[in-house]
């Protein structure tokens, strides 16, 4: 009897055990989705107020805004910010930019599904990951190679298929151009000529342009000259490279 005593005793410790363990990774599915729950509403908020509720009115633009997880692109330490109205941080002294800032871009860029589209700046990879989702085949460039890594890590992950590579973006991507569109995330002091000559007739080039005072130009390529289609005052990181040995 003692002996069947034990048994019995082993069997029940064995069944609560197994109620604590299911517990608790049934409370730690509840806190898994209640945080994407809450950032998910952050991101709707976003698109709601900052994007639509100001004067960014292209709906696929929106809703690749809305479903694009920008928290994946940022610290685990800044994720409570990663919805917020402004640039954060991502290491090398380099930022992802404002959300408004990238819906402007993207849609002043007018992408469309198919279209071949050149990124020169990949940084954290939340722009490319936004053209993606509106359809375009993305080549992005990364001079930092720590970031054109990660970058291309996180992508992948979140099952964005870019073409990504590191390399000094102001020369373009010759070999697989000419693009449809091209947008730009640093800022040189002038338009790079290969980046002109990579354009198609007709495409579209976003582009910050200044040292201490910054446009970022909307220009589109009209017989073989660019044609300005709107701008907008900024402030980006300088765009680093051979571009600085040309001024």
């Amino acid at each position: 009897m003692p002996s069947a005593r034990r048994t019995a005793m082993v069997a029940m410790a064995l069944v609560i055990v197994g109620q604590i363990t299911l517990t608790c990774k049934e409370n730690r599915r509840n806190r898994v989705n209640g945080e994407e729950d809450n950032l998910t509403q952050k991101r709707n908020d976003m698109v709601d107020t900052q994007l639509a509720g100001r004067d960014i009115m292209d709906a696929k633009v929106l809703q690749a805004m809305r479903t694009v997880p920008r928290h994946a692109f940022v610290s685990d330490s800044l994720q409570n910010q990663a919805y917020a109205d402004w640039p954060l941080p991502i290491g090398y002294q380099q930022t992802i930019s404002q959300p408004y800032i990238v819906a402007f871009m993207t849609e002043a860029l007018a992408v469309r599904s198919g279209h071949k589209v050149l990124e020169v700046g990949t940084g954290s990879g939340y722009q490319a990951a936004v053209l993606a989702e509106l359809g375009a085949e993305v080549y992005t460039i990364e001079i930092i190679p720590e970031l054109g890594k990660h970058a291309a890590e996180t992508l992948k992950q979140l099952g964005y298929n870019v073409h990504s590579r590191v390399g000094d973006g102001c020369n373009g991507w010759p070999e697989a151009a000419p693009f449809d569109g091209i947008l730009v995330t640093a800022a040189p002091e002038f338009v790079p000529a290969p980046l002109i000559e990579q354009l198609k007739e007709g495409g579209r080039l976003v582009i910050p342009v200044g040292r201490y005072e910054q446009t970022l130009k909307v220009l589109q390529k009209k017989n073989g000259q660019l044609s300005p289609l709107g701008s907008l005052p900024v402030r980006f990181v300088p765009m680093t490279g051979k571009i600085q040995d040309r001024k």
